[in-house]
């Protein structure tokens, strides 16, 4: 019922003529000119920040970045009490990532314990720290953890001071130092190819004896017996991991 009754409505729609149409649609020559100023600039549009919001269509092409190449060097040796060594013609053998990472870690250890340098206790907790080499598992196997030498090393140098701020990179030790040299000199003596390993990192510390490493390792179980054990198996044929 309802349909037939809104059917019986004509329906009419809106028919301009020309002069309507121009009447209604067509603009001041002011108001001509500023749309046609705003449509070549862009609106005004404080509250964004700007005064020039273009609406027209831009082509913009993508910025390509100019990257430079990039040349990293990187050192396979680590510090010496022995630099006229570097100079020479002798043939100075590298040393392992897993030893290099090892002497990162344990610089890292003696900042972290506010140590003023960094000693053949640091380098012993650094071959701990990277977990992964032979020198490592090695000392694991024998009872000798992280968590025992950092204890062992507190009790044996005392406790930092709490305002004390180590320097960035810790100087090495005399006895660090020699620990190092001795490790290069042992796989100069053995003769063969390769790296120098966390291994004889080590057993370079074992070999100062009267530094703090050694000691921590001694009160540790850690012996002359071992010691041999762990030189036998860094020296076997075949892939080691270290």
């Amino acid at each position: 019922m309802a349909a037939r009754t809104i059917s019986k409505f004509p329906l009419t729609t809106a028919q301009f003529t020309d002069s309507d149409s121009r009447r209604r649609f067509d603009l001041h020559p002011s108001r001509r000119v500023r749309a046609l100023r705003l449509r070549q600039h862009g609106l005004p549009h404080p509250w964004l920040g700007t005064n020039n919001l273009s609406l027209q269509s831009s082509h913009i092409r993508p910025s390509i970045l100019k990257r430079r190449p990039v040349s990293a060097t990187v050192s396979f040796s680590l510090p010496t009490a022995n630099p006229e060594r570097l100079s020479s013609t002798e043939k100075v053998p590298k040393w392992s990532r897993r030893a290099i990472k090892s002497f990162a870690m344990g610089e890292l250890e003696a900042r972290k314990l506010k140590c003023p340098t960094t000693g053949t206790e640091a380098l012993l907790m650094g071959i701990l720290i990277e977990g992964t080499s032979l020198a490592s598992k090695f000392l694991r196997a024998n009872g000798i953890t992280l968590f025992k030498v950092r204890e062992e090393t507190i009790k044996l140098l005392g406790k930092a001071d709490m305002y004390f701020f180590s320097p960035e990179h810790p100087p090495l030790t005399e006895a660090a130092l020699r620990a190092l040299d001795w490790a290069i000199d042992q796989k100069l003596k053995s003769g063969d190819g390769g790296e120098v390993t966390a291994s004889h990192l080590l057993l370079g510390i074992w070999s100062e004896v009267e530094s703090p490493g050694h000691k921590i390792m001694a009160t540790l179980g850690f012996n002359d017996e071992k010691a041999k054990e762990l030189k036998s198996l860094s020296s076997e044929p075949g892939p080691v991991d270290d």
